[in-house]
């Protein structure tokens, strides 16, 4: 069972005050609870379950302009204690940083929205073993799936409380539940993978389990019969569960750091138009049941929706506390990244767009590191399906495809398949030109 908000509460307050005694003129804390159920599955049989609570500390001291941070998971009584004197010690010896404190007061966000976060409900053990029954049962039905590379089911249920030495105390109960199965495929003495998953903040808002497995076994189908392709310049659609990564090296490249460390390729472009105008990037903590939601960041500063990316202009960047301070900017509660990730959707249809190609390579999955932020250089390994007269005719792997980070941020088409299946989450993308190195 979760620690309650007022047993948790209780011990952030001790440690303030011990703290504050023992010589910090400033103080955060924030105090977390979870425990997780998972349940492996592989070939129609249970495999493997485990459970595992995790209890944890993290501890900030401040004295005036020096910091710093510490954390611990053993919560007894003699134990934190003694990490506190550690701190403050340190903390006396640690060098000043002219940016390091605490938020401003009036920033800090003292009403708690409630975004339906935490699902009550407790499921049984029966409950997720047969979910994980009908996915695999119906992955098998596929005569061309030999094999099961192994299906979970995840449950976590986590409280925290996160404050502070100038009146923050609060916190909020959050639950998830994922499912994954993955399928191997064979034919004709070749294998190939493939996978689907789902998350969700609520047990009853998970897809159909049958429905998992039967996209697994597709997918997994798909890729056999796989064939290289030349190396060329032709346009490439990402799918939306792969175009979501070009938001998350877009999100890293307008973080708080890499703009004060000057390590960004769009140093330059704030406030520019570096999009098409049909492109707009938000990032939504307060949508409800969320994946990424928050009621305040890991420093209690209020959050609200940003529009980073407005027609094609890119308006905001990611800050916290200490890179707003650098940056003689306001924090817009950011500190731990992005929460709800997205680009708006398009206009146009994805069998719309596939029907116009003479030649195009669709995307489904991408190897490696794909971009570096310092340079915008952008060069990854990819496998899909190629498309040739409107038409998917036949799958392809082994190629790596390239272009500059600028030069795809100006010719990205969205499409209308958005979908929220992470915190990050993008429609498919459509590049009209991109290097693709194959045979």
């Amino acid at each position: 069972m979760l620690k309650s908000k007022e047993y948790l509460s209780n011990i952030a307050e001790k440690c303030i005050k011990k703290a504050k005694t023992l010589g910090a003129t400033d103080v955060e804390i924030g105090i977390s609870n979870s425990i997780a159920d998972t349940i492996n599955y592989r070939n129609k049989g249970k495999e493997q379950s485990e459970r595992s609570e995790i209890l944890s500390l993290s501890l900030i001291t401040y004295i005036d302009q020096k910091k710093t941070n510490v954390s611990t998971s053993n919560f007894d009584e003699q134990s934190i204690g003694s990490l506190i004197e550690r701190s403050v010690q340190q903390t006396k010896v640690s060098p000043e940083d002219e940016f390091v404190g605490l938020p401003q007061k009036d920033h800090l966000e003292y009403k708690t929205l409630n975004l339906d976060l935490y699902d009550q409900n407790i499921l049984s053990y029966d409950f997720k073993q047969n979910f994980l029954a009908d996915m695999e049962d119906e992955m098998f039905s596929n005569s061309k799936i030999t094999n099961s590379n192994g299906s979970s089911f995840t449950e976590v249920k986590s409280n925290f409380i996160f404050a502070n030495s100038i009146g923050f105390c609060d916190g909020y109960n959050t639950s998830s539940y994922s499912v994954f199965c993955e399928a191997l495929a064979e034919e004709n003495g070749q294998m190939e993978r493939d996978y689907e998953f789902d998350v969700s903040r609520f047990s009853n808002k998970l897809n159909d389990p049958r429905n998992i497995g039967k996209n697994a076994a597709n997918k997994a189908c798909a890729r056999l019969g796989a064939k290289k392709i030349k190396s060329g310049k032709i346009p490439i659609i990402f799918d939306r569960n792969v175009s979501k990564t070009i938001l998350s090296l877009f999100s890293s490249a307008i973080s708080g750091s890499a703009f004060a460390r000057g390590t960004t390729f769009l140093k330059d472009y704030l406030g520019k138009e570096i999009f098409s105008k049909e492109i707009n990037i938000i990032d939504d903590p307060l949508i409800k049941q969320g994946l990424g939601s928050q009621c305040f960041d890991s420093e209690g500063v209020k959050n609200n929706k940003l529009n980073l990316v407005n027609k094609g202009n890119f308006n905001q960047l990611i800050l916290d506390t200490y890179y707003s301070n650098i940056l003689k900017m306001k924090t817009n509660g950011r500190s731990g990244g992005t929460t709800n990730l997205y680009m708006e959707n398009g206009t146009n249809d994805l069998k719309k767009i596939v029907c116009d190609q003479k030649k195009a390579f669709f995307v489904k999955e991408l190897m490696g590191r794909a971009g570096d932020i310092t340079n915008g250089n952008y060069s990854v390994g990819a496998s899909g399906i190629m498309i040739e007269n409107g038409e998917f005719a036949y799958p392809v792997n082994e190629v790596t495809i390239a272009n500059n980070l600028i030069d795809m941020f100006k010719n990205i088409l969205p499409l209308n398949d958005l979908e929220f299946k992470t915190s990050t989450n993008s429609p498919s993308l459509l590049i009209e030109s991109m290097t693709v190195a194959g045979k």
